[in-house]
């Protein structure tokens, strides 16, 4: 081989490697995914006149607790799947917020439980609805979408299976609560002049029943992102105060209420009927994996589109980068975050005046589209 050809091809040889090398050498500097968590307890009309500074204190240390047990989980190294199942039994166990122990009751005076669990790095999914004994649903959504045989299971069938599995099974009354339990016959009371076929509790409301209209109403729900960079969501609910026995939400339905692929993972709270028809969360997830989007950009877009056509609520979205949004057009959304950003400490909001992120966003329709 002439000398001059040799050398070529070493001089060729050294330049492919040495770019080998620096293509090896950036993907090692590449910053490793950064371990967040992102909360919701639910949306609605939240108004700060509405409740006394120890209740907010009370919700706001729920709000705390829930976002500092997941964002525990990640720190710990664990996986985005049990960051987010601990952060929502953190408030299906807190009497306050409308999922487990603190779920409304329905039309006859029952509590009837839903919830959903994503996991972004399988695409597997997990539900359950018409629970009325399952402490932790959940934790019942998850033992679902780990069985690898069904997706979705409701009523009696469901609650065995949390009984085969080894679940916590406990009685209808573990559910009472005062506050619930009002609010359910502040509704009759409220209905009863449009409804025939609603049972009256009397002709006023008692001088002793309490106002907790500022209390949560909606769905509590988690996303999360490991160090690993994988994404997961769960969300958990008690549904609508007086709702129909037997309705079923948006909660435990995948790609309305509950999303999570490899790219974003997304969590809803609102008007359930309106998330279904819409399809939110997978609407969201579609416009962010297809479109590039953020997530503040398509949450948002969903957000406004739902007011448009009236109904009410809000989003948390999460994506493999970091990035992530708390989007309502609600009056305001119980949320929290926690990652490096926040020093490692949980950021809490409740009120539409608060921003306790950069793309913490409150949304409404422009007066003229009202």
């Amino acid at each position: 081989m002439p000398d001059g050809l040799l050398s070529t091809l070493i001089a060729r040889v050294r330049k492919l490697a040495a770019l080998a090398l620096g293509n090896r050498s950036k993907k090692q500097q590449a910053p490793e995914p950064c371990p967040a968590i992102v909360i919701h307890g639910g949306a609605g009309t939240i108004r700060k006149e509405k409740m006394t500074s120890a209740e907010e204190r009370e919700l706001r240390a729920g709000l705390y607790h829930a976002t500092e047990r997941g964002y525990a989980v990640l720190r710990s190294g664990g996986t985005a799947a049990d960051a987010v199942e601990a952060a929502v039994r953190a408030m299906e166990d807190n009497p306050l917020f409308n999922a487990g122990k603190g779920a409304v009751f329905n039309i006859k005076g029952v509590n009837q439980l839903e919830a959903s669990f994503m996991d972004g790095r399988t695409g597997a999914a997990g539900a359950a609805t018409l629970l009325t004994v399952v402490r932790n649903p959940i934790s019942l959504a998850r033992k679902i979408m780990e069985s690898n045989r069904h997706v979705f299971l409701g009523g009696a069938g469901a609650e065995d299976y949390a009984r085969e599995t080894g679940l916590d099974i406990v009685p209808p009354s573990y559910f009472w609560t005062k506050h619930r339990w009002e609010q359910h016959e502040r509704g009759f009371l409220r209905s009863d002049s449009m409804s025939a076929s609603s049972t009256c509790v009397g002709e006023q409301e008692p001088d002793d029943m309490g106002d907790y209209s500022h209390l949560p109403m909606g769905t509590v729900g988690a996303v999360a992102l490991d160090a690993m960079g994988n994404l997961a969501t769960a969300t958990s609910t008690g549904g609508m105060s007086n709702k129909w026995d037997g309705r079923i939400g948006d909660t435990p339905i995948i790609g309305a209420g509950t999303w999570a692929d490899g790219h974003i993972a997304i969590s809803g709270t609102g008007a359930g009927e309106f998330f279904i028809r819409q399809g939110t969360a997978r609407y969201i997830a579609l416009r962010a994996n297809l479109l590039g989007e953020t997530p503040a950009a398509a949450g948002k877009l969903a957000m406004l589109e739902m007011k448009s056509i009236g109904g009410d609520g809000g989003v948390i979205c999460l994506d493999s980068t970091g990035r992530f949004t708390m989007t309502f057009c609600s009056d305001g959304m119980y949320r929290g975050y926690c990652s490096a950003q926040t020093g490692h400490v949980p950021a809490i909001g409740i009120f539409h005046s608060e921003k306790i992120a950069p793309d913490d966003n409150h949304v409404s329709l422009p007066r003229n589209r009202k």
